[in-house]
C-alpha cells in the first residue's frame, strides 16, 4: 500500500472510530468549529472550488464509519485505547486533519491542522475555506478548495472536506495539504523547460540562418568569417549539452564514488584544464594549500565543481589579473552544526572542516544577484556572459556537487573589486594516517 493511501486509511479509521464513539458515549462539551478565529480578507489570495465527483474517499469513509460502530461496543478502556493510538499516529503525519461532529462541534485537530490554519498573515483564508467547506460537508457534499496565498513567501494550500454517514449523519472530516513545495519544484521545472529551449534555439537557429548565408555568397572571405561564426554557435551549443548532462549526471546519477582524496590533486588539475583560457587572457592561476589535506568525495565531481569555479573566475577577470585558489582546515567545534552530516569524528572525519575558495579579481556580483547565482541559467551579466561562452549552469553544477558530498557552498563579492566562492567539506585522516 502507497504511504498516501496508508493516510488516507489511518486518518478515514480515526475519524469514523472517533465519531462513532462520541456520538454513541456523550461527549464532553466541545468547542464549536472556528470559534476560536474570525473570517478575514487579510492578505493577497486566489480561491478556487470544486465539488469533488470522486469523493475524495467517501466511499472509504462511509466504509470506514463501520470501525466506528465497532469502537462504541467496545468496553470504554478498549475503545479509549484505540482511539489513542490513532490519534499518536495522526499528529505526525504532515497533513491537517479537522473533525468535527453533525452539529459542527470541532472533535479534534491535529498540530499539522493548528500550524497551516493559526490565524495569521494570509493563513487566516486558510481556516476561512476549512469553516466554509466542513459547512458544506454537512449537507452530504464533498468539496475541494485551493488557497493561493502570494506572500512572500508564496504558499499554496489545497482544502478538502468530505462528510461521514451512517445514514444518519455523523459529522465531517477536513484534511489541509500544503502543496507549496510541489508548486514551487512545478515552476523551477517550467522554468528550466523555457530555458534549455531557448538556450538551445538560439544557436541552432543561428546557424541554419549562417548556413543558408554560405549556401548563396560567391565571396570565399564572407563564406570563411560566416564558417567561423558557425563554429563558435555550434560550440556554444554543445557546451550546453555537455553541462546539461554534467548537471544531469551529478543531479541524477548513481555513479558517485567516494574514495580519500587529496585537495591538492584536485585543485592540480582543473588549474591543468583552465590553463589554456587563462593564459589566453594573461591571466595566472596561483595556488596556496598544503598537500595533506584530504577530504572523502567523488573526484570526478569535486574537479568539475572546481573547474566551473576556476572557469567562472576566468570568464569575469580582466586580463592580467590573477586567481588565487586556497585550501585551509579550521575546526567546526564553534559551529558543530556547520560539519557535513554522516562524517562526525567517529568516522573518517577528524571533526575538522576544509574551505576550499577560489578568489578572483573581477567585476563582482551585486548583492541583489547572491543568492540566485546558483540557480540554473542565472546570468549576473547575460551580454558579457553570451560573450565569453558562459551556458549559466557552471555554478549549478558546483551547488549539486556540494550538496552530494553534504557540504555547502557560500559566496562573498564586491562589485568592481571581485569575487570569492569557498567550498566547505569535511575534512579527514590523511590517507598514510588511515593505512
Amino acid at each position: 500500500m502507497q504511504a498516501s493511501s496508508l493516510i488516507i486509511v489511518i486518518v478515514g479509521l480515526f475519524a469514523a472510530a472517533a465519531l462513532g464513539y462520541f456520538a454513541a458515549r456523550s461527549a464532553p462539551k466541545k468547542q464549536p468549529a472556528g470559534s476560536k478565529n474570525t473570517l478575514s480578507s487579510a492578505g493577497s489570495a486566489s480561491q478556487s472550488e470544486s465539488d469533488d465527483p470522486q469523493g475524495s474517499g467517501t466511499e472509504d469513509a462511509d466504509i470506514m464509519t463501520g470501525a466506528g460502530r465497532a469502537v462504541a461496543q467496545e468496553s470504554g478502556s478498549s475503545a479509549s485505547d484505540l482511539l489513542e493510538r490513532l490519534r499518536d499516529a495522526i499528529e505526525h503525519i504532515e497533513q491537517g486533519v479537522i473533525l468535527c461532529d453533525d452539529t459542527g462541534a470541532e472533535l479534534f485537530r491535529n498540530q499539522s491542522a493548528l500550524r497551516y490554519i493559526e490565524a495569521r498573515d494570509g493563513l487566516v483564508l486558510v481556516e476561512a475555506a476549512v469553516e466554509e467547506l466542513m459547512i458544506k460537508a454537512l449537507t452530504g457534499r464533498s468539496v475541494r478548495r485551493e488557497v493561493e496565498l502570494f506572500g512572500p513567501p508564496a504558499q499554496s494550500f489545497v482544502v478538502s472536506a468530505q462528510p461521514f454517514t451512517d445514514g444518519a449523519g455523523l459529522g465531517a472530516l477536513a484534511i489541509v495539504e500544503d502543496h507549496s513545495l510541489r508548486r514551487r519544484t512545478e515552476t523551477v521545472r517550467r522554468d528550466f523547460v523555457a530555458n534549455i529551449s531557448h538556450e538551445l534555439k538560439t544557436p541552432i537557429g543561428a546557424l541554419g540562418l549562417l548556413a543558408e548565408t554560405i549556401r548563396d555568397e560567391p565571396e570565399s572571405e564572407v563564406v570563411a568569417r560566416l564558417a567561423e561564426r558557425m563554429i563558435v554557435e555550434a560550440d556554444r551549443a554543445a557546451h550546453t549539452i555537455d553541462d546539461l548532462l554534467e548537471l544531469s549526471r551529478i543531479e541524477f546519477g548513481d555513479e558517485t564514488e567516494f574514495d580519500q582524496i587529496s585537495v591538492q590533486s584536485v585543485v592540480s588539475e582543473a588549474t591543468a584544464r583552465i590553463a589554456a583560457a587563462a593564459g589566453h587572457s594573461g591571466i595566472e592561476v596561483v595556488v596556496d594549500l598544503s598537500p595533506q589535506i584530504q577530504v572523502l568525495g567523488d573526484r570526478r565531481q569535486l574537479v568539475s565543481a572546481v573547474f566551473n569555479l576556476l572557469d567562472n573566475a576566468v570568464k569575469y577577470s580582466p586580463e592580467g589579473s590573477e586567481i588565487l585558489v586556497t585550501a585551509v582546515v579550521e575546526s567546526a567545534e564553534s559551529d558543530p552544526q556547520e560539519l557535513p552530516l554522516g562524517l562526525g569524528p567517529s568516522g573518517l572525519s577528524t571533526g575538522d572542516i576544509v574551505r576550499l575558495s577560489v578568489a578572483d579579481a573581477g567585476i563582482g556580483i551585486p548583492r541583489k544577484d547572491l543568492d540566485r547565482v546558483f540557480e540554473r541559467f542565472y546570468r549576473v551579466d547575460r551580454a558579457r556572459s553570451r560573450a565569453t561562452g558562459g551556458t549559466g549552469l557552471g555554478l549549478a553544477i558546483v551547488r549539486h556537487v556540494v550538496s552530494n558530498h553534504q557540504g555547502n557552498v557560500s559566496v562573498d563579492s564586491i562589485e568592481g573589486v571581485g569575487t570569492t566562492f569557498t567550498l566547505s567539506l569535511a575534512a579527514i585522516q590523511p590517507l598514510q594516517e588511515n593505512s
